[in-house]
């Protein structure tokens, strides 16, 4: 095995395939200090969204948190924010994520196994109970159901006295990758992209601090992406949505403002802080150039950072801790504005109270105690950090334009071009890794025969039955012909081009369920099927 590392090592490549040269001078990086770099805070934002960035304040220290029951992952919150949390990251179940009930039968065996299971208002005001919304902001990873979603915190933020116009945070909203990677949709993409443009538009005027989307790569470089192909088809999906928000009738600058982005950070160190910058340039120039926008907010990449899961190791997980400190490390020097370390222990179960609690010691220590943050861009104008970011905008943009010449994101989805391009990067890399050429510490190298696990996170199978039992007391107190009537309403509303968002917070606040109101849109739209090829 040690001399296959030593044979990888004859070709020096990032994990995008970019050369790297053995010292990069001058003349490896051209660079154009108004049109390229600039100064933090200024078009094209390479060296950042600030001016000042983290000398003001940190980024947002978001653990992504969730499971079993609302009263359970609202004691996870709360604990969270006692350690130093200063923002909220919701998770939710399978069928909460694609729109069923607890007592759904598609439910069976999946109820707050990878999250929070979430039916009714009365789960969502639970799960924000004693946690005051006019004061966190929240981001909840939820795609298919998201405007069902979103109207259940509402109606929960009027319930605090808190008015919409108050409410800060995040949907992620984001459907297209959710055909190229991940799998949770519910709708053909037609329909669910008018559901994101209502949510853009209901947002404008009464959730006007909402990010309304988070256009995630996170899961395009978990199913197998390359860092480069992680950046175009992020922003190739990005220029769709802003692209169908236009074609509805949406002045880009009185959207695009609230978009947002979220982003991976995997073990190749200097080219993920690469990634990040590449990317941020990038979209301002298609943001100015583009789409013409002239807000100068129109034009910033704002982003969330998580560390990579698919990089966890149910081996030796100890060695977790270091791989998160580097990726975390990476995002920081890379200007992300939120951050989630995962915990060691991830590959193996949800995580423990224990392990959540160190990887939140992991990002205060580099805010407090490593200096990284005490100047901005602190790597910009190292030759290699400059060529990586030239390399991958241009390798970047020469996806676009071959997802333009296609006819943009989703018809390139649609051909199965993008889900090829990751499939073939997966299997590249785990080629290597069966190989011995990509090293994987302590599970292609450096192996110990240790068995021992940490204690893990086992989440009580009875909160099935207790869910279920919940929403049946809920169905016989509930006003039943006010809930028949709503989703008559809602089914032809659906029909309609009449915006859906104003209608969903009646139909929560009338405790019409999430899997009520996603059943009557199945109903109108159907379902999405994907294609089956040999």
């Amino acid at each position: 095995m040690a001399e296959k590392v030593q044979e990888r090592k004859a070709s020096f490549t990032t994990s995008s395939g970019i050369p790297l040269e053995r010292v990069h001078t001058p003349a490896d990086t051209v660079i154009n200090y108004d049109a390229d770099l600039g100064a933090p805070g200024a078009y094209p934002y390479t060296r950042g969204i600030q001016a000042t960035m983290y000398r003001s304040r940190f980024w947002t220290m978001r653990q992504y948190a969730g499971y079993a029951t609302a009263d359970e992952s609202n004691a996870r919150y709360r604990y969270l924010l006692e350690q130093g949390q200063t923002g909220l990251s919701v998770a939710f179940d399978l069928p909460t994520q694609i729109g069923y009930d607890a007592d759904d039968p598609m439910a069976l065996g999946e109820v707050g196994k990878v999250g929070v299971s979430i039916s009714s208002v009365h789960d969502m005001a639970r799960l924000f109970e004693g946690i005051p919304l006019d004061k966190v902001s929240t981001s909840m990873t939820i795609n298919a159901p998201a405007t069902v979603l979103l109207a259940m915190y509402i109606a929960v933020g009027k319930r605090q006295g808190v008015p919409s116009e108050q409410l800060r945070g995040t949907v992620q909203n984001d459907i297209l990758k959710e055909y190229i990677a991940r799998g949770t949709y519910i709708y053909p993409p037609k329909h669910s992209m008018r559901l994101i443009t209502d949510l853009f538009a209901y947002c404008k005027t009464s959730v006007p601090h909402w990010n309304t989307i988070s256009i995630s790569g996170y899961h395009i470089r978990e199913a197998g992406s390359t860092a480069v192909q992680e950046v175009a088809f992020t922003l190739a999906n990005g220029i769709a949505y802003v692209q169908a928000a236009i074609d509805a009738g949406l002045n880009v600058d009185e959207f695009a403002p609230q978009l947002s982005f979220f982003f991976n950070a995997h073990n190749n160190f200097l080219e993920e802080v690469a990634k990040f910058r590449a990317a941020r340039r990038l979209w301002a120039k298609i943001m100015r150039e583009r789409f013409m926008a002239q807000n100068a907010k129109s034009w910033l990449l704002r982003f969330h950072t998580q560390t990579g899961g698919s990089t966890l190791t149910a081996q030796q997980p100890e060695n977790n801790i270091v791989r998160v400190a580097l990726q975390a490390l990476a995002a920081v020097l890379g200007g992300t504005q939120s951050l989630h370390t995962n915990s060691m222990d991830e590959a193996l179960a949800l995580p423990t109270e224990k392990a959540v609690q160190t990887a939140l010691r992991t990002q205060q220590i580099i805010a407090y105690e490593t200096g990284v943050c005490d100047t901005v861009d602190p790597l910009a104008g190292s030759y290699v950090i400059e060529h990586l970011t030239n390399e991958i905008e241009r390798r970047a943009q020469d996806y676009l334009n071959r997802i333009d010449e296609m006819g943009g994101a989703q018809r390139a989805i649609e051909m199965g071009f993008i889900n090829n391009e990751i499939q073939d990067a997966a299997y590249f890399y785990q080629r290597g890794v069966e190989d011995g050429s990509e090293v994987i510490v302590g599970v292609n190298m450096f192996q110990t025969h240790e068995e021992h696990h940490p204690d893990l996170l086992k989440v009580n199978p009875d909160i099935e039955t207790a869910q279920r039992q919940k929403l049946a007391e809920l169905r016989a107190r509930r006003d039943n012909t006010r809930v028949a009537e709503l989703r008559a309403r809602l089914e032809t509303a659906a029909r309609g081009t009449d915006n859906l968002l104003p209608l969903m917070v009646e139909c929560v606040e009338n405790d019409v369920t999430l899997g009520e109101i996603c059943h009557t849109l199945r109903g109108v739209f159907g379902e999405y099927r994907p294609p089956v090829s040999i």
